[in-house]
């Protein structure tokens, strides 16, 4: 018989809800399948998926209060009578927050109903390859069937489930942007990017913060400048840093504090501190324990659990995709989820051919002073095309703002990773500074269309800003990792 929908999709974040949303727009009958598995400390939340309800928004808020903690700081130097100290109340912030989490929840599901896109609040499970079934929250079976299924169910935070008490008494990103009090004392510990974003905010705001990295940091970022410059302005900054350290277990002390015990590599030593809060990025795992993907023949990389995909998203059953972070080799970041649910509904309804671009994405670190980057880092572009055939051209800068409130520039800086060859074409554009995000975002579009050095060396910059500073590159160049950074 005929299928209940032209389309299922297993997933209610960025990506799942674009392709439904865009699946709807070409008149055919689309169902989205949503369900949030509360956190092993009971934390949950509403339709949107990671970047909406514990990701990008509540973070760049949170970022946002912090920033403004340092503005008050310079607002004394531009002649604001402000009187100090100041104080910063996490229950605010945290209601504000939430309260307008909640209300983009609200919102996809008016959507949803004003296109005409059915939604099932239950975990699904594959039984055949065009059947899901499930339960609701009463205990009541829901079965769905389609004649093309997406799922895009992103991943979920891993736990070290290696230390002992590590899943007892830790919560991840998962959790902090949900408390309600104040985390105190917090040791994020490991290294992944939302660690540091993580811990970047709560020492703006005046919280005791200690990141604990068993290795290098921003793994997956330039490792040449970049990362280091990062970690070394939060340090400056006031976040403390415990380096080649790793945990081995977690108790809960009388005082209802949480002793972690570490080694420290480098000097072959035992250590133990107290915190409020520890806080665990080990990183994300695919969320596809219960879609009994292995009935139907949807094969997944042994290694990462994620799904195996072509170019057009299709997974290794015909009718069955995939989108997003749940995908193997694929950026995990929300607006590539997006772009590749709009055009894998335009490739199955809409007659189109368009193939999602995973090359040349820009995103941000929003670290108290972000960092920005498109294309190469500098590792990956050595290894693709060879030291001797990449140029580097690079500055320090102090941005104006910093300037009277005599704030330290130390760690801004801006990188380019060239072709040393022909046209000199932009392989990598990295900066670190107040607002990266957005200037970065600007130069992305040149970079994607193919721009060279001497074609950006013609931009004209507008002054007086921090974007400007890269059409100023023209001072200092160098070639090769080891060479010795000068700058201007």
């Amino acid at each position: 018989g005929k299928n209940d929908y032209d389309l299922l999709v297993i997933g209610g974040g960025s990506g799942g809800l674009a392709c439904a949303k865009e699946a709807a727009q070409f008149g055919r009958k689309v169902a989205v399948l949503d369900y949030v598995e509360p956190s092993p400390q009971g934390t949950a939340w509403g339709l949107g998926g990671t970047c909406v309800n514990v990701g990008c928004i509540p973070k760049k808020l949170m970022h946002q209060a912090a920033l403004l903690g340092s503005a008050l700081k310079d607002a004394q130097h531009y002649g604001w009578n402000i009187s100090q100290p100041v104080h910063h109340t996490w229950s605010v912030m945290a209601d504000s927050v939430q309260n307008y989490v909640k209300s983009l929840n609200w919102g996809h599901r008016v959507q949803l109903q004003e296109k005409k896109v059915k939604y099932f609040n239950i975990k699904g499970s594959f039984s055949d390859p065009h059947t899901v079934r499930g339960l609701t929250k009463a205990g009541k079976e829901t079965v769905v069937t389609a004649d093309n299924i997406v799922i895009a169910t992103g991943g979920r935070p891993k736990y070290p489930t290696h230390v002992a008490g590590a899943l007892e008494y830790g919560i991840t990103s998962d959790d902090l942007f949900w408390l309600k009090e104040s985390p105190g004392k917090t040791l994020p510990s490991f290294i992944l990017y939302v660690s540091l974003e993580c811990a970047g905010f709560l020492t703006g705001i005046g919280l005791d913060t200690t990141v604990m990295m068993r290795s290098i940091p921003l793994r997956g970022f330039d490792q040449a400048q970049m990362a280091s410059l990062v970690t070394e302005h939060m340090e400056s900054y006031g976040t403390k840093f415990l380096k080649r350290c790793f945990p081995t277990k977690v108790e809960k002390l009388k005082n209802n504090r949480l002793q972690v015990t570490w080694k420290n590599a480098d000097l072959g030593t035992e250590e133990t501190d107290s915190f409020n809060t520890i806080m665990w990025a080990v990183g994300r795992a695919p969320d596809t324990k219960t879609l009994n993907l292995e009935a139907v023949g949807v094969k997944t990389n042994s290694e990462t659990g994620k799904i195996i995909v072509d170019a057009s998203e299709a997974t290794s059953v015909p009718h069955i995709y995939a989108i997003g972070d749940i995908t193997e080799g694929r950026p995990e970041l929300t607006p590539t989820a997006i772009a590749a649910g709009k055009l894998l509904a335009q490739r199955l309804f809409g007659q189109s051919a368009e193939l999602m671009d995973y090359d040349n994405v820009p995103t941000t670190v929003f670290t108290p002073l972000e960092y920005g980057c498109v294309g190469l880092s500098e590792e990956a572009a050595v290894q693709r095309h060879g030291a001797d055939n990449i140029e580097v051209y690079h500055a320090y800068y102090k941005p104006l703002e910093f300037t009277v409130a005599e704030r330290d520039a130390t760690q801004c800086y801006v990188k380019m990773v060239c072709l040393r060859r022909r046209e000199q074409r932009i392989l990598g554009l990295h900066l670190i500074g107040p607002n990266a995000g957005e200037v970065i975002q600007g130069f992305a579009l040149g970079i994607k269309c193919g721009a060279t050095y001497p074609q950006l060396m013609k931009t004209v910059g507008i002054h007086p800003t921090c974007a400007e500073e890269v059409t100023k590159l023209r001072i200092t160049k160098r070639s090769g990792l080891d060479a010795t950074v000068t700058g201007c």
